[in-house]
């Protein structure tokens, strides 16, 4: 049949859910540079068995769809964190993670509480799905404001350990607290728990409104194959299985975490302690020059930084990226630098000192 008669353009296509034309697509507007410390990925590289499986992985595991649910994946990260394989859901990143546990636990306009300042894709996640977003600033000593959050009456209640952007950890009692207060369902991110050391995976297996959610982005370098995951109760994980569907961890991504959950420990491990010691020494790199770095316990520096935006793009003209952040709650401009090998973060310190005096009015080099 012809369609030469027929007009196929509007003035503005409506097919998208009212509430899309407020949500905003993710973008930190990075350019690239050559030393980019902005991400709090594993700067070391990839572990070296899982690089191996990387570039050995047969073909068929290619042209075949992979496993389901990742079983086989559930039972290596369930023993990576002291857990039971009925209590892990997998996903591709803890992002989807994250939006689909959303989509399971929250109705159309219930509440997503979150200490803020934190992950920036909880608002944007909670708008996707419906959601009404409430941000809480965070108290002076960076634990949340457990009351002002609770007093939201958040269907789903979302904190981060050790905290994105500040490097603060949650103190035990405030996450006993939000358990055992909550209204509906505690999210606790763990994106960096490899390098605090604390995890509330142990409280996880205990209770029945409290998911964990974990990446390994982060101290196991493999940030491009995306392969996030959820430990809670086994009723509270299979509802999050049903929101993200099956075939959500790619087969290359599910050979690759096995053979680095298998094999790479040792190395993980060592690589997790010289960011513990780089982070340390960062921290007090920045001190002997007069600034302040928050306490940290995860894989990044933030400083207390005037100007962090003027500053940072200071940096960037010398090709070193560190994130900005303007105006965090009781702590002003920042800096976030991400921590790898010493000589990456001794180019970033004569990058930083380069830029603040040019930035503050002195002479650069």
């Amino acid at each position: 049949m012809s369609t030469s008669n027929i007009d196929m353009t509007t003035d503005r296509l409506t097919f998208a859910r009212a509430l899309y034309d407020a949500v905003p697509l993710y973008d930190p507007k990075r350019a690239p540079v050559d030393l980019d410390l902005t991400d709090n990925t594993n700067l070391w590289g990839l572990p070296p068995h899982a690089e191996r499986a990387l570039r050995e992985i047969p073909v068929a595991r290619i042209t075949r769809y992979p496993s389901l649910y990742a079983a086989e994946l559930k039972e290596a990260l369930a023993s990576f964190v002291g857990a039971k394989p009925e209590y892990l859901v997998t996903g591709c990143g803890s992002d989807d993670i994250l939006d689909s546990a959303m989509r399971a636990f929250g109705d159309p306009g219930s509440v997503v509480a979150s200490s803020e300042p934190s992950f920036a894709m909880i608002p944007i996640f909670a708008q996707m799905n419906g959601l009404t977003y409430v941000g809480v600033p965070e108290r002076p000593d960076h634990q949340p404001d457990l009351d002002a959050l609770l007093a939201a009456k958040p269907r789903i209640l979302y904190l981060c350990t050790p905290n994105n952007p500040t490097g603060a950890l949650l103190t035990q009692e405030t996450l006993e607290r939000a358990v055992r207060e909550a209204p509906g369902v505690v999210f606790i991110d763990e994106a960096y728990a490899e390098f605090s050391g604390v995890s509330a995976v142990e409280l996880a297996m205990r209770v029945d409104n409290l998911l964990v959610i974990r990446t390994m982005s982060k101290a196991f370098g493999l940030a491009g194959l995306r392969v996030g995951y959820g430990i809670g109760a086994p009723a509270l994980v299979r509802d999050v299985e049903k929101s993200r569907g099956p075939y959500k961890v790619n087969a290359m991504a599910e050979q690759v975490a096995l053979t680095a959950l298998r094999e790479d420990m040792a190395w993980v491990q060592a690589h997790v302690a010289l960011a513990v010691e780089n982070r340390e020494r960062l921290a007090a790199a920045l001190r002997d020059r007069g600034y302040a770095p928050l306490t940290s316990h995860a894989n990044y520096v933030c400083v207390p930084v005037a100007q962090a935006v003027e500053v940072g793009q200071a940096l960037r003209a010398r090709g070193v990226a560190a994130r900005p952040f303007a105006g965090l709650p009781h702590v002003g401009d920042t800096l976030r630098i991400s921590v790898g090998p010493w000589e990456m973060l001794e180019r970033f310190l004569v990058a930083f000192d380069d830029a603040t005096a040019d930035v503050y009015g002195g002479v650069t080099s």
